[in-house]
């Protein structure tokens, strides 16, 4: 993702983020981050990244479906964040991304990432994680992380 696309998509999540107030059901309060599973079915981790202290991001894939997933999970549940999911799939300019204020997590956001690189993010309150040109067509977890 070149530096004008990756800084437009913060815009939109700020943005989203600013504007937006949205509860999500709770998860169980944990010292780590686990994947919760609200990809759906066949959905299996590929990737994760910590975001800080505060969470972790998780990259799924669906094998059947040739389908990424996104979620961000935050470490222990409580009042409502900023939160963010972010995907985006090299070679089809397709993007999806999920931002409000949550109590437990963000996402899920999906992109058809079959044999193609994918870009994708997490945020939490005042830290976030990018990955970039990550797994391109494989299951093995290859990333180039940027946290802030």
């Amino acid at each position: 993702m070149n530096l004008s696309r990756r800084m437009a998509a913060t815009a939109v999540l700020a943005t989203a983020i600013a504007g937006t107030v949205a509860l999500t059901p709770q998860a169980s309060a944990a010292t780590k981050a686990a994947y919760n599973g609200v990809c759906g079915s066949g959905y299996k981790v590929v990737n994760s990244a910590p975001i800080g202290s505060k969470g972790t991001v998780f990259l799924t894939y669906n094998s059947a479906k040739g389908k990424n997933c996104v979620v961000t999970v935050r470490n222990a549940t409580g009042k409502a964040v900023p939160m963010f999911a972010y995907l985006y799939v090299q070679g089809a300019d397709e993007s999806a991304e999920d931002a409000g204020a949550y109590t437990a997590y963000a996402g899920p956001v999906y992109g058809d990432g079959r044999g193609k690189c994918v870009d994708w993010a997490g945020g939490i309150d005042n830290q976030s994680t990018w990955t970039y040109e990550s797994n391109c067509g494989s299951l093995k977890a290859h990333r180039v992380t940027k946290g802030w």
